[in-house]
């Protein structure tokens, strides 16, 4: 009941301040110091005071200065762009009217995008001693607030529904054999049937799952269940995941646990949830040098504080939450793109790093940046960011405003951190019109992103964290 009141809130004409001071919005430029735009050494911490909320937890980019690994080897910016065009490309296909290349495989390589913790499992001991850990005052759907579990660093994934982690003894910190309320889905249980492209065949009766992503990596293991908390909640005695003993490719050596997948498929943490969580998930993607946060379930902030836009929804590939692009706006001036070429359906990913437009709203785009920045110094291209600037002596930068207008002129203006990255407008161009679009986690940057799957509702409250 309360996501349907969230999202009739939401919907209602008028019921958002920031939809109509969207539309007064100032058509000056924003002065940003170029040192904000640089990735510090040291982890800034939280922009913005962390809320009392039971499933909140810190998320960080997972290659920032807040991140687990911010002491370890960085991949280059050509890496990263390469990797992330197998994702976009991957993507594409599955949602193409093309059904020969909708295989059933999973997105691509698991080397960035936002990371968060969470943790797994239960101690063996005594039932008795078990009884005393919990938190009397943990009460409904949501489970106790039962502090247990190993520590799970899993990469934040929108775009797959297959949650999963390495379950090496030798090598990682969740050791299933240790976990009081670890177990094996059999071979005839309804989890191990519901697992569709992802069933792997039975070894010793336990089911087993197989996901295979992209770029040829894969991950393999026993389809199992085990307590989940998030936060100071355990959200599921029963989450099921997979418990992978087996990854090839790009997973060798990578200090990620694995990866929760937060996608619109039965297997993800948000349809499992969805009974006792309102199949609402919020998070908030901070700058690499700041941390955000992920929520499970329906927001504290008052709805009135997000611009919101229908969710868009194909039963073909139920992975995937998509919004509907109308047009894009430089400086408070809306882009002269007919409407049939203006973005049309977008994917929202929160592992695609740069955001994908179809050739003729990039180039509109790309234009009106430029003119706008006429005065920087021109810089070559990285990759597939052709838009670059050399920025060596310069203080503080004029920043175009760029804001885009979803459905039901929903209207969110990007961050500057969402505009640049390492000095190159971050936005690309899809092959044609036709290919669906992508908002990438960079342009993600600093808007808590409310998906209400079960009231078909997108949220957008910029500066959040």
């Amino acid at each position: 009941m309360a996501v349907i009141l969230l999202v009739l809130l939401l919907l209602l004409p008028g019921s958002s301040p920031m939809i109509g001071a969207a539309a007064d919005e100032e058509r000056e430029h924003t002065i940003v110091a170029t040192s904000l735009l640089e990735t510090k050494a040291a982890c800034s911490g939280h922009m913005v005071a962390p809320p009392q909320n039971t499933t909140w937890v810190p998320l960080s980019l997972s290659h920032g200065s807040c991140s687990p690994w911010s002491h370890g080897s960085k991949p280059s910016l050509a890496e990263l762009l390469r990797q992330d065009q197998l994702r976009v490309d991957d993507i594409q296909m599955r949602v193409s009217d093309d059904k020969r290349r909708m295989a059933p495989c999973e997105v691509t390589v698991l080397n960035h995008g936002p990371v968060t913790d969470v943790k797994l499992g239960s101690p063996r001991r005594a039932s008795s001693e078990l009884q005393l850990s919990i938190d009397p005052a943990a009460t409904g759907g949501g489970g106790s607030s039962l502090q247990q579990g190993v520590t799970q660093t899993v990469l934040v994934d929108t775009a797959s529904d297959v949650p999963w982690v390495q379950c090496h003894p030798q090598t990682s910190s969740y050791d299933p054999a240790s976990s009081a309320t670890y177990a094996a889905f059999s071979c005839n249980s309804p989890a191990c049937r519901g697992l569709g492209p992802y069933a792997a065949g039975c070894i010793n009766n336990q089911c087993q799952y197989s996901v295979t992503y992209a770029d040829g990596s894969s991950t393999a293991g026993t389809y199992s269940s085990d307590r989940l908390t998030i936060g100071r909640r355990a959200v599921s005695s029963n989450f099921q995941f997979g418990c992978s003993r087996a990854e090839r490719g790009s997973f060798g050596g990578r200090r990620s646990s694995g990866v929760m997948g937060l996608g619109g498929g039965t297997e993800s943490l948000v349809s499992q949830t969805a009974a006792t969580h309102g199949n609402v998930f919020s998070y908030c993607i901070p700058k690499p040098s700041a941390k955000g946060f992920f929520v499970l379930g329906v927001p504290r902030r008052a709805a009135s504080r997000f611009v919101v836009t229908p969710m868009l929804r194909d039963p073909r590939v139920p992975t995937f939450y998509r919004v509907l692009l109308r047009a894009i706006t430089v400086n408070g001036q809306r882009l002269n793109v007919p409407a049939r070429a203006a973005a049309g359906a977008m994917v929202m990913d929160s592992r695609t790093i740069v955001t994908r437009l179809p050739p003729t709203a990039y180039q509109a785009l790309r234009a009106a940046f430029r003119n706008s920045m006429s005065m920087y110094r021109a810089a070559p291209p990285n990759g597939a960011l052709d838009t670059c600037y050399d920025f060596t002596g310069v203080a503080t930068i004029r920043l175009p405003r760029i804001a885009l207008v979803f459905d039901r002129n929903a209207v969110v203006e990007l961050d500057p951190s969402g505009i640049l990255l390492n000095s190159c407008l971050a936005f690309a161009s899809n092959g044609n019109d036709r290919m669906a679009g992508i908002l990438g986690n960079v342009q993600q940057q600093r808007i808590e992103v409310l998906y209400d799957v079960g009231g078909g509702a997108v949220g957008f409250r910029r500066g959040a964290c």
